[in-house]
């Protein structure tokens, strides 16, 4: 192993002062100097650097035979005393040795300068140790406490590392001096609190590792002198509150890890004082919401991870409002569907993980408004369909990774190319190998499908088979479709009072089995809920019938290979209410009358109302015309006139004639 520098140096100012004394003719050193002078200085005993520098100063020819040779030929030398030259000698090499020394209980190194004192049992810093020392590894020890000013001397250390110990406390100003320090590591001690000048003096540190502590406060200006650091680790402790000024100061904070801690919520007000914060990482944590704007002031975030939240059951429309995110992680949670609307916003958004979800479905068009989305994991999910254009309007679209899943299929139509995928990952669902997987038949020596390939689950005799193993001319029976069909319906006309309930069932069969729709004439498809809605297993439910619901309606089975479809009719009966008045189930203001509907059955009542009347009038007077017409002929006239002719003027027993 290469010797420090000092012991270097230690080793040449050695020899240059020996030259000089052998050249001087003052030190006899034939016999007595490399066994006088060789030893160590007592300081250096036990270190990595002291047994190369012995060896190598024992190894040293100290140019002493040509002088033993001139001393024979001259006759013996004459004795002299020993003058004061080596303890001043052995003085200068002692303090040259330890101006670079290694502590007795540490080893050491030199590229780069290196103290290592690992799992040493210290209760303390040990001293000695040099002031150009770059690394200082004390972890695994004994050491329960730094009081100030302890480490100031070692002004160009870059990295420390004090994890695994006893610490509890760390006073105030208890790094002063270590203005070079880039990493500083306390994870695995007994930390509680990290308040305001714990952290003074490290104005160049980058990277703070404190996991595995009983930190439960972060007190405002904790991390306030701070301003380079780069990433924080806080994992593994009891935090159950961050100030909201704790984090002030962190300018330059990227990345921050919050990981198994005792946080009921996320700490948004603390999080939104660093304005440099590229990937936060919010690990098991039990947290079941993220409220809406909880993340509004990181608006250079651009990795999210939220993994292990059991209680996350979704995520609010609004939560994540405000980011602008490339990479998001949500892994390992409760979410039942994909989260659409907190999604929406999200146009430039590359990786959506959602993996270990109990997501069933992935509803068509759902994730169209990422445009730049490129990559969706969702393994180990509980996945059973994705639906007909599920990814269409992502033109970027190159990986799936539905590993694990419980589908049957995968359908072409649910990519907008299906040649630009690169990669699927399909294997460990139970396959249905029929038509419908005849394109991924196709691209099966293009695609990368990871370490396993999918294989068939049925039909039967193409169980177990990956999708690599068949040729390009399939056998007789293989990857085949049968058209849907109609087999079983009920009623095609069904009768239902007005506010009763309406039921139609129809069901089909085929291979691969057909889906069941209803729909009216010239009509939208009818969904799963609402007053008219289609139930699982085809029927179709109409509550609370009115009149306006009285029509057509058609029953549609398909599957990929054909459909079929059946019309039915619902006819429905007017209620008429105990005040005899028609009712009217859209008049929902009492005392206002709405608008009078009749159809046509209720236009036939009426006419048939007023008719009856009518005719019986008739047939009356036809009756009574017809009794007048018989007895005509029997019946006799008589006409009595009388006439009085007038008397003559002045004759007054004068009288006129009756005539009859």
């Amino acid at each position: 192993m290469r010797r420090p520098p000092a012991l270097d140096r230690g080793s040449v100012q050695l020899d240059a002062t020996l030259q000089l004394l052998r050249h001087s003719g003052r030190l006899g050193l034939a016999n007595s100097g490399p066994q006088a002078l060789g030893q160590a200085p007592e300081g250096q005993r036990g270190s990595r650097w002291s047994p190369g520098h012995r060896a190598e100063h024992t190894s040293q020819p100290w140019r002493t035979s040509s002088r033993t040779e001139e001393g024979k030929a001259m006759g013996p030398a004459p004795k002299q005393a020993w003058p004061p030259w080596p303890p001043l000698l052995f003085l200068l090499l002692l303090s040259g040795g330890s101006c670079g020394g290694c502590p007795a209980v540490c080893d050491c190194a030199s590229q780069p300068r290196a103290v290592l004192c690992p799992l040493r049992r210290l209760e303390a810093v040990p001293g000695g140790l040099p002031a150009d020392t770059e690394l200082l590894d004390l972890s695994g020890n004994r050491l329960w406490g730094l009081q100030r000013g302890m480490l100031s001397r070692l002004g160009l250390l870059q990295e420390l590392d004090l994890s695994y110990n006893q610490l509890s406390t760390l006073e105030p100003g208890a790094f002063y001096g270590l203005q070079s320090l880039l990493t500083l590591r306390l994870q695995g001690n007994r930390l509680r609190i990290m308040g305001p000048g714990v952290f003074s003096g490290l104005s160049a540190l980058t990277l703070l590792d404190l996991r595995l502590n009983h930190i439960v406060l972060f007190l405002d200006g904790a991390f306030g002198e701070l301003g380079s650091l780069r990433q924080l680790e806080v994992g593994d402790n009891h935090l159950v509150f961050v100030a909201p000024g704790a984090l002030a100061g962190l300018a330059q904070l990227s990345t921050l890890t919050l990981e198994r801690c005792n946080l009921s919520t996320v700490p948004g007000l603390a999080l939104a004082r660093l304005p440099a914060l590229v990937a936060l990482r919010l690990r098991e944590l039990d947290i079941g919401r993220l409220p809406a704007g909880a993340l509004r002031g990181l608006g250079q975030l651009k990795e999210l991870e939220i993994h292990s939240w059991p209680s996350l059951g979704a995520l609010e429309p609004g939560s994540l409002a405000g980011l602008n995110l490339s990479n998001l992680a949500i892994t390992r949670c409760n979410l039942s569907a994909v989260p659409c609307q907190a999604l929406r916003h999200l146009s430039f958004l590359r990786v959506l993980d959602l993996s270990q979800n109990p997501i069933s479905a992935i509803p068509a068009r759902s994730l169209s408004p990422l445009v730049r989305l490129q990559e969706l994991r969702l393994a180990g999910a509980c996945l059973t369909s994705i639906a007909a254009h599920a990814f269409h309007g992502l033109t970027a679209f190159h990986l799936l990774d539905v590993a694990d899943n419980a589908l049957q299929t995968l359908e072409e139509t649910a990519f907008p190319s299906p040649d630009q995928l690169v990669t699927l990952r399909l294997s460990g669902n139970p396959l249905t190998c029929d038509c419908r997987l005849l394109w991924l038949l196709r691209l099966r020596r293009r695609l990368d499908f990871g370490a396993a390939p999918p294989a068939c689950a049925s039909p039967r005799h193409m169980q177990g088979k990956s999708l690599r193993e068949f040729s390009d001319i399939l056998p007789p029976g293989h990857f085949t479709c049968q058209p849907a069909l109609i087999r079983k319906s009920g009623p095609r006309w069904v009768i239902a009072e007005e506010g009763g309930q309406a039921v139609f069932s129809c069901s089909g069969d085929g291979d691969p089995a057909p889906t069941v729709s209803w729909r009216r004439p010239q009509g939208p498809w009818l969904g799963r809920a609402g007053r008219v809605r289609v139930l699982e297993d085809g029927t179709l439910e109409i509550r609370s019938v009115q009149l306006q619901d009285r029509g057509a309606y058609v029953c549609v089975v398909s599957n990929v290979a054909g459909n079929d479809s059946l019309r039915t009719w619902l006819e429905v009966l007017q209620v008429e209410p105990p005040n005899g008045t028609l009712s009217d189930p859209n008049i929902t203001t009492p005392g206002i009358p709405g608008p009078f509907f009749l159809d046509s059955r209720g236009v036939a009542m009426v006419l048939a109302v007023g008719f009856l009347p009518f005719l019986t009038s008739v047939t009356l007077c036809f009756g009574l015309i017809a009794l007048w017409s018989k007895g005509k002929g029997r019946v006799k006239h008589h006409m009595t006139f009388d006439f009085v002719a007038p008397r003559p003027s002045g004759d007054k027993n004068s009288g006129g004639n009756r005539v009859t």
